[in-house]
């Protein structure tokens, strides 16, 4: 059916696609109210009036609550956990508690989640969020108590299911909620990764390469100590990530309209706290002062913070696959990339460095994100900050896009890699950086003359070495072993001495 719209704007065409169930009559509508006035609800729907509004003043994104399963469902613990409290304290009876708790228990299990139909991007502070909610859930809930859907009279979205409640304790909790769930599947991902790189690290231990500063030449190392710095590096920001977890499960779920807890019970937040980390086994606090909590969103700041030093960290790593990848002919070449797919519609042979390139702009967009969810912070007025939905859309993204571009990265590219072993070592032995690692043998001056002798005749350093008899065939070899010439290693007989 066509619902009308605002002037200057697109009307929406089948509002709901879902099957008629039974005691609905599809095309057809039932009449629900509000603030505002009466308007027609599609009578197959879940969701009602404010729904209904919402979809008509939130036309933004063009995504809808049903793109992001976590806040679906965190948004059903909440008021699970609420009307676990409320039934405890005799707020709702036994059989209207009951009915709710069976219709949260099904988007929990995600079924109905085609009915969170809002615009992810609204005003509001999360307010159409959570009549979207309360109004699939109620209307459910009296489908399994044997009503038909908009019978409010018999259980009401806003009297029953919201019972205790107000959006500003709903919404950002079941943000907290969902941010859980969504970061621990981020942490596998970048475990994963981390482990593909420290297998890597392993297979290339014995491979001698130049490392690099400011793409010079600089001294040896192994390509094994390159690779376990990206596994590192991942494992530390792994450490931050749980870090900022932590921050955002200190709840405000109780607090109700500004953080003063008003039309609840004195045991309610306690209750309806407890319940809620008992049934997503959370480890969920309530916050000490319900206040600040309320309109502090410094937590979400802090998680995007950590999610921008990811994307910079995991951004470099891609940097530089691509560049020592590069070539191969023409450019450093000193490791392969996994081919994944044809380079050019010109150039025949050519293939790119496809999935670093996908993960650099994984990167880019997260800190884009970082600076929306800055400013939505900044933006706050007095007890509450109304611009939650635009941080929750942006963090969703973020922590969604990264971990995507972990798992790419992991089985499409990183786990693929070889090494132009022959190339790495020949480089090592050519270079006038391998003059910096001689030179507690032969000495600073030697050491700066044979290296100026190698840049300038294009001979190698070891040659040259031999050639001036500084060093033996047989002590030049001892010394350019990967334990000598990688890591701490103790001089016992120096030229200089």
């Amino acid at each position: 059916m066509t619902l009308s719209s605002a002037p200057g704007l697109p009307v929406f065409q089948n509002v709901t696609a879902n099957t008629p169930r039974s005691g609905t009559r599809a095309g057809h509508t039932r009449i629900e109210h509000d603030l505002l006035g009466e308007r027609e609800v599609p009578d197959e729907a879940y969701w009602g009036i404010h729904t209904l509004r919402a979809m008509e003043n939130f036309q933004i994104s063009g995504t809808t609550l049903s793109a992001f399963s976590d806040l679906v469902c965190a948004l059903a613990y909440v008021k699970q956990a609420a009307t676990c409290a409320n039934r405890q304290l005799e707020i709702l009876s036994a059989d209207k508690a009951d009915a709710i708790l069976k219709a949260c228990a099904e988007i929990i299990a995600g079924e109905w989640h085609e009915q969170f139909v809002v615009d992810v991007i609204q005003g509001g502070a999360g307010t159409s969020t959570n009549m979207n909610a309360n109004e699939v859930i109620a209307n459910r809930a009296l489908e399994l108590l044997g009503h038909r859907r908009g019978q409010y009279l018999l259980l009401h979205p806003i009297e029953d299911v919201n019972a205790s409640q107000s959006t500003n304790d709903v919404y950002p909790t079941a943000l907290r909620v969902a941010l859980c769930f969504s970061i621990g599947r981020l942490l596998e991902a970048m475990a994963g990764l981390r482990l593909a790189f420290e297998t890597k690290a392993v297979e290339f231990d014995d491979i001698l390469k130049m490392g690099r500063t400011q793409l010079q030449d600089a001294v040896p190392m192994t390509l094994g100590q390159e690779f376990r710095t990206y596994a590192i590096m991942l494992g530390e920001d792994e450490l931050r990530l749980r870090e900022a977890m932590a921050l955002i499960c200190e709840i405000n779920l109780g607090a109700t309209a500004i953080g003063t807890g008003i039309n609840t019970d004195p045991d309610y937040a306690d209750l309806a706290c407890a319940a809620l980390a008992e049934q997503t086994q959370l480890p969920l606090i309530r916050a000490a002062d319900m206040v600040e909590a309320t309109q502090d969103t410094g937590a979400f700041v802090q998680v995007s913070g950590v999610l921008k030093r990811i994307a910079c960290k995991l951004s470099k790593t891609c940097n530089d696959l691509r560049l020592l990848s590069s070539g191969p002919q023409a450019g450093l070449g000193e490791i392969n990339l996994p081919a994944r797919a044809a380079g050019s519609s010109i150039m025949p042979g050519k293939v790119n460095p496809i999935i670093p390139e996908v993960v650099n702009q994984i990167a880019f967009e997260v800190i884009g994100n970082d600076v929306t969810i800055t400013m939505a912070s900044e933006g706050g007025q007095l007890q509450l900050n109304a611009f939650e939905p635009i941080m929750g859309w942006s963090l969703f993204k973020s922590i969604s896009h990264l971990r995507a571009g972990c798992l790419t990265l992991t089985h499409n590219c990183v786990a693929g890699i070889t090494a132009n072993r022959e190339l790495l070592e020949q480089r090592v032995r050519a270079s006038a950086g391998l003059a910096t690692a001689l030179n507690p043998y032969i000495g600073y001056e030697n050491a700066t003359s044979i290296a100026r002798d190698a840049l300038s005749s294009g001979r190698g350093v070891a040659e040259l070495v031999l050639e001036r008899k500084l060093l033996t065939e047989a002590q030049l070899q001892d010394i350019l072993r990967p334990e000598v010439l990688t890591r701490p290693y103790r001089v016992r007989h120096s030229r200089r001495s």
